[in-house]
């Protein structure tokens, strides 16, 4: 068809006619209203894309007027693609060539011809819908994140029909179950699948690799895998060395108003101090697939000490007070029951202010503060109107949804601290948060973390800072990292390429955060 449109979202936007690219508006709203007329597929009232869009600026109907202008330049060059009316907007699908709608295809499609799934595969290989996240856009990110995650859905499907296709050779096929192994680790598929393969091949030294690589990951979780071999029927893991170095001791301190605070240390070495942040659990963190790997770097050369502030995880649930000032008594009442005299600390999100108030407080205790996704103001006092309105829906949500088995409550904070996390860590994450705390904890703690201010103590901050913030973060926006270095006399800045506001062990990220934090520590950490 003469004038066909072929457009990709994932990994990023492009459009061509017949082979030709077209030039792109560089607006990333515009971009982001294209993708989702686009994948919605259907007639959209100018009201809701007006709300979804452009709630924020000063005259929203005519923002969208201006980029629809733009999208016509860019669609109908050819043939009416783009069709509008006063009341609405929507794509004729039947002139496009959509990525994401081939995928899909593919997955349903029984029949799929090899070179097909080989493309949905590629795709799926893929970060998808790179370029098109916009802030304070909430309704529209949670949108987003869902699209992501359905797309990331469908990888089991497509790599498991591809690599059991006739006509792919045994060699394609271990590349493509590498592929789905290393996009899916917590996947248990991926690596039965992988470990049965190379099996059959004979690699048996590299299928017990998979495999045991696969239950140390998954711990309890695992389920058995058979290698095919006579001499090991199926992996199992090996026992736990009860004197490992990496074995936590956890113990119990009470604050003044007799609240039950529980912490833990491991490591051999000088040690650091981790502020609680939102949401903590002793035992059930440290073996975890979202923060296990920064604690366990973290406890290579220091000794580090954590705890669960009152209200959630081991800690008392059933307490008086939930507020700003409880969090840094709890912190208080950690490190007079340990009896530590000089030592770094370090904030993780709402920690981070609880950690500039301690330092404030006690200077000559902290020798360097650490502030990882920080804010010093919190949603009540920093967020404009339209978004307090929408944090007082999510109170409302979490107090009448958080405990029940139904997850969907709990993505409204998974999917935003970790948008690219794969489905298994969302719904470790959902579960652990539902174990964690009550709903009416929940509620009590999102409302605290709407009062936090900090703000007049930023100047008054003398230990060195290092303060590093994910530069989409999804939860906490970059300008509040900046309002902490600028306020802050002499912090560092240390801006992370990622979306995530918990920075995930797999992400380049996280190396560079930790290799951030051991320059620091090896100049500032000492006492």
């Amino acid at each position: 068809m003469a004038g066909h449109l072929k457009i990709t979202l994932i990994d990023e936007v492009s459009v061509s006619v017949d082979g030709s690219a077209v030039p792109l508006v560089s607006s990333r709203k515009t971009l982001a209203l294209l993708a989702y007329l686009l994948v919605s597929g259907r007639e959209q009232r100018r009201e809701s894309l007006c709300e979804l869009f452009f709630s924020g600026t000063s005259d929203p109907r005519a923002s969208l007027r201006w980029s629809l202008t733009k999208l016509r330049k860019v669609l109908n060059a050819e043939t009416q693609v783009l069709l509008t009316t006063p009341s609405s907007v929507r794509i004729d699908m039947a002139q496009v060539d959509l990525d994401v709608s081939f995928v899909r295809n593919v997955h349903d499609n029984p029949a799929a011809r090899l070179d097909d799934l080989k493309e949905a595969a590629t795709l799926l290989s893929i970060t998808p819908f790179v370029g098109i996240e916009i802030s304070r856009a909430q309704d529209y990110t949670f949108w987003l994140m869902g699209e992501c995650e359905q797309l990331k859905s469908l990888r089991g499907g497509i790599f498991r029909r591809l690599a059991q296709t006739p006509g792919l050779s045994n060699q394609e096929a271990v590349k493509w179950l590498r592929t789905w192994a290393r996009l899916e680790p917590y996947s248990h598929d991926a690596p039965r699948l992988l470990s049965g393969k190379l099996s059959e091949l004979g690699l048996m030294e590299e299928a017990r690799q998979v495999a045991d690589s696969y239950l140390d990951l998954m711990g309890d979780q695992a389920q058995p895998l058979d290698l095919a071999d006579p001499g090991r029927a199926a992996a199992v893991p090996a026992p736990a060395d009860p004197a490992a170095p990496d074995r936590q001791t956890i113990g119990f301190c009470k604050a003044a108003d007799g609240v039950s605070i529980a912490y833990a240390s491991v490591g051999d070495g000088p040690p650091i101090v981790k502020a609680a942040n939102w949401l903590n659990h002793l035992e059930l963190d440290w073996e975890s697939p979202i923060w296990g790997d920064t604690f366990r770097e973290l406890a290579t050369e220091n000794t580090l000490i954590r705890y669960d502030e009152r209200g959630n995880g081991l800690s008392d649930w059933d307490v008086p007070e939930i507020s700003f000032r409880a969090f840094v008594e709890d912190l208080e009442t950690v490190v007079d029951h340990l009896g530590l005299e000089r030592f770094p600390l370090l904030g993780l999100s709402q920690g981070c202010a609880v950690s500039i108030e301690y330092a404030v407080k006690y200077p000559e205790k902290v020798t360097a503060l650490i502030l990882i996704g920080g804010y010093a103001s919190g949603w009540r006092i920093g967020l404009p109107k339209h978004e307090q309105e929408q944090r007082e829906a999510v109170l409302t949500l979490t107090r009448h949804g958080w405990g029940t088995a139904n997850p969907a409550y709990r993505h409204i904070f998974s999917q935003t601290f970790m948008p690219d996390a794969d489905q298994e860590r969302l719904a470790w994450f959902d579960e652990f948060q539902r174990q964690c705390t009550s709903a009416e904890n929940a509620v009590r703690f999102q409302e605290a973390f709407g009062h936090i201010d900090v703000r007049h103590l930023l100047p008054r901050v003398t230990v060195p800072t290092l303060v590093l913030h994910a530069r989409d973060d999804l939860r906490i926006p970059l300008d509040c990292g900046r309002e902490l270095a600028a306020e802050i006399p002499n912090a560092k800045l240390v801006t992370l390429e990622s979306k995530s506001h918990i920075i995930l062990g797999d992400e380049p990220a996280w190396q560079n955060c930790m290799d951030e934090i051991r320059r620091f520590l090896a100049k500032h950490g000492a006492g």
